[in-house]
């Protein structure tokens, strides 16, 4: 069976008060509390939802609590149906 292609989305999480609570301490502290919370959630949700090296998250984007990812088609449908998500969307270059 072939393997299906892998390419980039950005998934954008839904209302997080303790996302909003690490994200308005702007002290260095808080930043790297903020960076090790989201990276940690973003991980969880990927490793629920999804099957183990079925995908490779790229980075977690803490301005505006989503990360991008390398996924199938079919697996940005299950992110879509998660109730923790509230966007996903495939990269798309500009040209």
């Amino acid at each position: 069976m072939a393997k299906q292609q892998q390419e980039v989305y950005f998934v954008f999480m839904n209302f997080d008060p303790v996302y909003e609570r690490l994200r308005a301490d702007r002290s260095k502290e808080g930043s790297a509390t903020l960076d090790a919370y989201l990276s940690l959630k973003h991980d969880k949700l990927l490793a629920k939802l999804l099957q183990p090296d079925s995908y490779r998250k790229r980075s977690s984007l803490a301005i505006v609590d989503g990360f991008a990812v390398e996924i199938t088609e079919a697996q940005a449908s299950v992110l879509r149906s998660a109730k923790e998500v509230r966007v996903v969307e495939k990269n798309q270059e500009l040209a």
